[in-house]
């Protein structure tokens, strides 16, 4: 990786990495130049892998502009999209948050968030799936680590396998299964493994699994893909009785069987009366959560 991008951005250091892209933390030097107090980007390039195909940087713009389309104060702001012609490498930049994702969170809380700090992430992430599913954008990979929370709330990015359902984004080129699965088992629908199209449904199965590991402080599903039953976990501790029903639901391995939607996931965990909204310091952690800048 160089070390300056486009003659402007100054890599500082690596903060995370997956199957498809790789972010860093970036100093925009033209910012910085004309006075800006805080210049600090994210900047995602594609991984190894995928960038060494022809249609790597029209793969990452596709990415990019599916992301770009959405204004939601739950979801990932992206700024630009530029490709250095020197190193022949596209990227583009996005906000840079402090806070953690949620599968450092769960690290840090092995028994599972107490219902007054998991209510707020579930609505902030449900809010956020359903307002990208009006826009007409499917998440494709909705997993604790494509979810960031810290002191400006939640954030929802990672759109590498999202796709397009409205005629003014279907033209973007999309990632073919067949040629890269990123799929994380444990929050996939397993009708996508099966060959199923991407469904706003399948997105929803993702969210309840995220939202039941954090009530219970662990995946719901290991292993097989086989015969999955959201029954057979039982209720979460964390999680009120009343809306184990609307989760259980969601969490259908039969896809037929996901007789409700984001939105009505969202009203009946919204509707429960809770405390104090905390987010960045959870109760009955190992430690504080750390800014990652």
């Amino acid at each position: 990786m160089p070390s300056l991008l486009a003659g402007r951005y100054r890599i500082e250091r690596m903060l995370g990495a997956g199957g498809m892209g790789v972010v860093y933390r970036a100093r925009d030097l033209l910012h910085e130049q004309f006075g800006e107090p805080d210049s600090k980007v994210a900047l995602k390039v594609l991984s190894q892998t995928l960038s060494r195909a022809t249609d790597a940087h029209v793969l990452l713009y596709s990415e990019f502009a599916l992301t770009r389309c959405l204004r939601h104060e739950r979801v990932i702001r992206v700024y630009s999209f530029e490709v250095d012609t020197t190193w022949q490498m596209a990227f583009y930049t996005m906000e840079l948050l402090p806070g953690m994702t949620l599968d450092s969170l769960l690290r840090e809380c092995p028994g599972g968030l107490p219902w007054s700090e998991l209510q707020p992430i579930a609505v902030g992430l449900l809010d956020a799936l359903g307002y990208t599913h009006q826009q007409g954008v499917l998440h494709g990979d909705v997993k604790p680590a494509n979810v960031m929370v810290g002191e400006q709330g939640l954030r929802l990015f990672d759109f590498g396998l999202g796709q397009a359902t409205t005629p003014a984004l279907a033209g973007l080129p999309a990632l073919s299964r067949g040629r890269f699965n990123a799929w994380t088992p444990s929050y996939v629908a397993p009708e996508l493994l099966d060959g199923a199209p991407l469904s706003a449904s399948a997105d929803l199965y993702a969210a309840a699994c995220v939202l039941y590991a954090l009530a219970q402080g662990r995946r719901p599903f290991d292993g097989s893909l086989q015969h999955r039953s959201a029954a057979q976990c039982g209720p979460p501790g964390q999680l009120p009785r009343q809306c184990w029903s609307a989760l259980c639901m969601a969490m259908a391995g039969d896809p037929r069987r996901r007789m409700v939607t984001v939105d009505e996931l969202r009203a009946v965990i919204g509707g429960v009366r809770t405390g104090v909204r905390r987010w960045f310091k959870p109760h009955g952690c190992t430690q504080s959560a750390k800014p990652c800048n």
